[in-house]
């Protein structure tokens, strides 16, 4: 069968975008994984699926493979294009929507083009829900690999995120210890993990080891994990800039009992066909 898609980047962090609305398909993971190759398939950080919503109160379910063929809760860079998609496919004429993910529901909002603002929700910052083992919950905790101790935030933007204070990201090391904790046995889920550089209260530049898929070149949950934990260990601003590789984020978050705020582009490549 011909399969419709689009391709699609959030600052680089790039998308296959199927609409599961006017079309029929079931991906396995092998397909996924041949897919996201970018020497012999489409190439991808993530598959994007559109499909009709369980409840009636939502306007679309929202789902997320990575390139490994795994499927995850979120991706925030994902929101702003399956937004921006499902607006320029005419699959709605809703400047704002509802989607319904595998751990929740986001709200998404077109801006002016090609900006769109994701509701993020507020940051889990139980542990046992990111989940990570931890007797308690706070601000900061210490966790071991290769007999050194490093200082971690933890906490879920729907999935599970770990993020390190470090000097200077560019030489920070990100594909190593990333790949690392990625897989630590205090993740039960694994986890995405940050590598922060603050520059000042309102900015800070970035680097994620995304769970599954390895570096990119932007993670909007990522991004979000980053200006939550420097908020909650008092580094970092309400209204913060994230600079990351592929271009800037803006992350509200006014705080405990409220929910955390995106905006950054969606960008569409190109549409074509590809046979199953």
């Amino acid at each position: 069968m011909l399969l419709r898609f689009a391709k699609m980047h959030g600052l680089g962090n790039d998308f296959m975008v199927i609409d599961l609305i006017t079309q029929r398909a079931h991906l396995s993971a092998a397909q996924i994984r041949h897919l996201s190759d970018r020497n012999t398939g489409v190439g991808f950080d993530q598959l994007l699926l559109v499909e009709t919503p369980q409840t009636p109160d939502v306007d679309f379910r929202y789902r997320i493979f990575n390139a490994d063929g795994t499927e995850v809760e979120h991706c925030g860079n994902g929101a702003r294009c399956f937004a921006k998609f499902v607006h320029d496919q005419r699959l709605t004429g809703k400047r704002e929507i509802t989607v319904q993910t595998s751990n929740g529901r986001i709200v998404l909002k077109m801006l002016k083009d090609p900006y769109v603002e994701v509701d993020m929700g507020e940051p889990i910052l139980k542990p046992q829900l990111i989940p990570f083992d931890a007797s308690a919950q706070a601000p900061s905790y210490t966790i071991e690999q290769d007999g050194q101790t490093y200082a971690i935030g933890a906490l879920s933007m729907g999935n599970p995120h770990a993020v390190l204070v470090v000097d200077d990201v560019n030489s920070a090391p990100v594909l190593e210890l990333g790949a690392k904790l990625e897989q630590h046995p205090r993740f039960a889920n694994k986890a995405n993990i940050g590598f922060m550089q603050i520059i000042d209260r309102q900015t800070i530049r970035l680097r994620v080891f995304e769970r599954g898929v390895g570096e990119t070149k932007a993670c909007g949950t990522g991004a979000c994990a980053a200006v939550a934990v420097g908020q909650l260990q008092g580094l970092l601003d309400t209204q913060v800039t994230a600079h990351l590789t592929g271009g800037d984020l803006e992350i509200n978050w006014q705080g405990s009992g409220h929910p955390l705020t995106m905006s950054g582009p969606a960008t569409h490549v190109y549409e074509g066909q590809i046979k199953l």
